[in-house]
């Protein structure tokens, strides 16, 4: 039987609900901390929060709390993950970047709304989601430093030690030919950060011990890293319309990328050995429940 992808029946029935959970979230996210905003900058928030996407990182924040033991309900959390995110796709897409025209199947942010606003709307999104992770930090009724160590870590994901600073070093490769642990480094801090980040959260928020998150965040660093490499895969084998972005970018962009240097078969195989590490370090504290060994897999299975 083929491998069930998020979004395939099989799927669905277990995260369905988790993805249009962590929708309704994002609408009360942006009824609750837009209002202050520019009117232009809030609709380009909102534009670039509430389109179709697969909510990877809430579902995986959801499922690393219940594996802990969280009983509350951790959605407002799951959605402040969301909107980091979002932020990175939409300061990715600017020209300045990686200059695309389409996410998710639609305009990217900048095309819709303007450079100036894109960039600006990015900018808002990080502290409003460090704000709206402690507001339902304390609605768990969290203790303030628990609440901490989680805007703490959503912030570090989010900054020089993980996307921004992986975003640098993604440019500055950019027509240079790096090697694979050079890559590794790269994709560990853009993709893998928040990725990671997102299951530390989860424990964090279930007040798990330390040895319990610590095994989550070296399963969310290397489903991370595998992730990256399917993206890598995924732009030169799947079409813009499969991808609901435009395919071929890294070529164009002469990006240095795991099939380029592993080939596709040697990429798949970094990305399954990932996988396998991923599962074996929750499966010494535990933690291997069927949601997030399911999740795992789906990262190198997904198509798109």
């Amino acid at each position: 039987m083929e491998t069930p992808v998020l979004g395939s029946p099989v799927v669905a029935a277990g995260h369905a609900h988790e993805r249009l959970a962590v929708q309704q979230a994002l609408d009360r996210f942006c009824a609750r901390w837009l209002g202050t905003l520019a009117p232009a900058t809030a609709e380009a928030i909102r534009y670039a929060l509430l389109g179709e996407g697969k909510r990877l990182r809430a579902i995986l924040l959801l499922e690393a709390y219940r594996a802990c033991g969280g009983q509350g309900d951790a959605i407002e959390l799951a959605a402040s993950i969301e909107v980091v995110h979002a932020y990175s796709l939409v300061h990715d897409d600017l020209p300045c970047m990686d200059d695309d025209d389409v996410r998710r199947g639609r305009p990217t942010v900048h095309k819709v709304y303007g450079v100036t606003v894109a960039t600006a709307a990015g900018l808002a999104m990080v502290p409003l989601a460090a704000r709206s992770a402690w507001h339902a930090a304390m609605a768990l009724g969290l203790p303030p430093a628990v609440g901490g160590a989680i805007v703490r870590d959503l912030m570090e994901a989010a900054g020089a030690g993980g996307m921004i600073g992986g975003q640098l070093l993604d440019l500055e490769a950019e027509g240079e030919h790096v090697a694979v642990e050079t890559l590794e480094r790269v994709h560990r801090l853009k993709t893998g950060a928040l990725i990671a980040a997102s299951v530390s959260l989860g424990a964090r928020a279930a007040q798990a011990p330390e040895p319990r998150r610590l095994a989550l965040v070296r399963y969310g660093d290397a489903i991370g890293l595998a992730f990256q490499i399917a993206d890598d895969i995924l732009d030169v084998t799947a079409t813009t319309d499969q991808l609901g972005k435009t395919a071929g970018r890294d070529l164009a962009l002469h990006k240095s990328t795991y099939p380029a240097l592993l080939g596709i078969e040697g990429a798949a195989t970094r990305a399954s050995a990932l996988i396998e590490d991923a599962c074996h370090a929750l499966a010494g504290e535990g933690l291997l429940t069927p949601a997030l060994e399911q999740l795992a897999r789906f990262i190198v299975t997904r198509r798109s």
